[in-house]
């Protein structure tokens, strides 16, 4: 009898301890313990959508910043101040005052000791790269000397930036329409319409573009007359 029970505690004990293993094993292996998808799934999943492929459309920037908030920006703003001033003639601090950057050349504020990468970025502070930057500065400028992680939510990018401008900078935002209008028009172009890209007020008469100058009888064959226009009716 103390056989069998000594038998069967042994066999229990043990697929106890493979169970155990088995847990294990699968929780390292897919990731289970995470709050993150795992990096290599075991199994497809209907329905679940691949980052990439057939994910959310990207909304454009100027379309971003037609709906920015400024207020909502500045509120965002309070956690660079730990490093940047904004006020008119500020000083720098670890990182350059920002009053008025908006526009202007960049990293080429007076003062400041900028990273050689970001000092030889070139151009200017205009909208898109603004929002680079704010997205993450060190793959905007590898070498940049600031430590911010960046804004991952357009949103929040797109609210900072309108408030900035707001801040001596005031540049004209770009308009979502005029980027839509000019979308419209090269897709239009390339169906084949003949009036794309012919501009504001410029329309296209159908009937005067398929006219085809015609000898005048009455006019000794010295004149002629557009087949389909109403003059010569």
């Amino acid at each position: 009898m103390d056989d069998r029970f000594n038998t069967i505690a042994g066999w229990t004990l043990f697929g106890g301890i493979v169970a155990l293993g088995l847990s294990s094993v699968s929780g390292h292996i897919f990731e289970a313990d995470k709050d993150h998808r795992p990096d290599k799934m075991g199994y497809a999943i209907e329905g679940v959508v691949v980052e990439g492929e057939g994910g959310e459309v990207a909304v454009p920037l100027p379309t971003l910043l037609a709906a920015a908030d400024p207020a909502k920006g500045e509120a965002v703003f309070a956690k660079c101040k730990a490093c940047h001033t904004m006020d008119a003639g500020g000083a720098n601090g670890i990182g350059p005052n920002l009053h008025g950057v908006m526009g202007k050349p960049i990293a080429k504020h007076a003062g400041f000791a900028y990273s050689g990468d970001l000092a030889g970025k070139g151009g200017n502070w205009d909208f898109a790269n603004m929002d680079a930057w704010l997205k993450s500065p060190k793959a905007f400028a590898s070498g940049t000397k600031m430590s911010f992680a960046g804004l991952g939510k357009p949103e929040d990018r797109a609210n900072v930036i309108v408030w900035m401008n707001t801040q001596g900078s005031n540049l004209a935002l770009p308009t979502p329409e005029a980027v839509v209008a000019a979308g419209d028009a090269a897709e239009s172009a390339a169906a084949g319409d003949p009036t794309a890209g012919a501009g504001p007020g410029v329309q296209t008469d159908p009937k005067a573009a398929g006219a085809v100058a015609q000898p005048n009888p009455s006019a000794d064959g010295q004149g002629e007359k557009a087949v389909g226009s109403t003059a010569a009716q």
